[in-house]
């Protein structure tokens, strides 16, 4: 209730709420459902299928906590609430069956991987164009969406330091970005290494729980993070490279703050956790940049921009190549619709933020987009294309380790 009381429904969160934006109806918007959630504790209140729906449309993309002059903490206020839902409310049988089915599939890349290529299938046979008519309609999206599993690269489990060490980081390698883009994984690694940094690559864990924290799944996801704590707190630096994983990953102490044995390892832990943009910006770079002649646009992806606050660290970190010009899109703090799962479960509202977005990039003029949030490079991707225009979007890392190694990272095959 203490969080609840901060809000005082000033209503400078509207402009930049995507649901708001989209319908103009108070209950999608951020303080119309903090007063929900006040509703919520009245003595005698239940939960009621509007109240469900309404917390449902929120996309958890934090802009309301940037654009907050009262410090609402409106992220602790949806994920906590959102684990209410899921526990206290009976969802019909086809959502809890596509729900079950993502977090059985999303949050185990050996799984997800061997599903990729019919999910391609899938999106070549155009089934998502049924989905509104048709009983597997989600599944059908979710094929649409699926890219390509990333070509094999090798990402070695161990890299030494260039020159004088500046200490020793883990590297999670998340469940999505270990699938559908390793090549980010390969060259945070190789430019971290080549910036001082030892950089070690550990398989495990498999998921941090970000895309079941952000979704309400509480108990999964608590599990999740203490398996990624146990697995990686022996590090200096714990380093993310998409944004929804480090949004969760610093979140932790919030998630385990009930569980006497973990809140304070999960409350250290979370201080050792940045961005990799964080880590490359804290002091000056060593190795050598080349001239890219390349003008990019610059998305924020919602959970490292909101959640997190690093919004000029990535365009430091691109500014560090000579001859590359940022283009900076209108709109930029609202979501693309992607949103953990919710292009899967909401895609209709999804797809309309998607088409807004893709855009807005595109009307910068530019070819190249660089996203630091595997799903928002997919959402990009998917609804650039839908309008004709075939935008690559690469990991401010890909772009910056171009201009410091002068070539491409190799696939196994190349290298062989």
């Amino acid at each position: 209730m203490e969080l609840i009381d901060d809000c005082v429904h000033c209503g400078f969160c509207l402009p930049t709420c995507p649901t708001y934006v989209l319908w103009g109806e108070e209950p999608d918007s951020p303080r119309g459902r903090i007063v929900l959630m006040k509703e919520g504790h009245a003595e005698g209140s239940e939960l009621s299928a509007p109240m469900v729906r309404h917390l449902d449309n929120c996309l958890g993309c934090m802009a309301c906590v940037t654009s907050c002059p009262s410090g609402v903490q409106y992220d602790k206020l949806i994920e906590d609430t959102r684990g209410q839902v899921e526990r206290h409310w009976e969802r019909d049988a086809g959502d809890r069956w596509f729900r079950r089915l993502v977090f059985s599939l999303f949050p185990y890349p050996r799984r997800l991987r061997a599903l990729s290529p019919f999910l391609r299938v899938g999106a070549a046979l155009g089934l998502d164009r049924l989905g509104a008519r048709m009983p597997l309609g989600r599944m059908a999206t979710m094929a649409s969406l699926a890219p390509p599993a990333a070509r094999r690269i090798n990402v070695p489990e161990k890299l030494a330091a260039a020159g004088e060490k500046r200490g020793t980081v883990a590297l999670l390698q998340g469940c999505v970005q270990r699938v559908f883009f390793a090549q980010v994984n390969a060259a945070t690694a190789a430019l971290l290494s080549a910036e001082g940094w030892e950089v070690h690559t550990p398989e495990d864990p498999q998921c941090c729980g970000a895309l079941e924290l952000h979704s309400g799944s509480s108990d999964p996801a608590r599990e999740r993070a203490k398996a990624t704590i146990s697995a990686l707190e022996g590090y200096e630096r714990v380093v993310s490279n998409a944004a929804g994983c480090g949004s969760a990953m610093k979140d932790y102490g919030h998630v385990l703050r009930d569980d006497p044995e973990w809140s304070a390892r999960a409350e250290a832990f979370a201080e050792k956790v940045c961005d990799v943009s964080e880590l490359l910006t804290e002091g000056e770079p060593r190795a050598v940049r080349r001239p890219l002649d390349l003008r990019v646009a610059y998305h924020d992806a919602c959970h490292l921009a909101h959640a997190q606050n690093v919004r000029e660290q990535p365009r430091e970190l691109l500014r560090s190549v000579p001859g590359l010009e940022i283009a900076e899109p209108e709109d930029w703090e609202i979501c693309c619709g992607s949103a953990g799962i919710y292009n899967m479960v909401r895609p209709e509202p999804a797809a309309e933020l998607g088409r807004r977005k893709a855009q807005a990039l595109i009307d910068t003029g530019v070819t190249v987009v660089a996203a630091a949030n595997p799903g928002c490079a997919i959402q990009i991707q998917t609804h650039a294309r839908k309008l004709g225009h075939d935008l690559e979007v690469v990991h401010p890392v890909e772009l910056v380790w171009r201009s410091v190694s002068g070539r491409e990272l190799e696939s196994e095959e190349q290298a062989r």
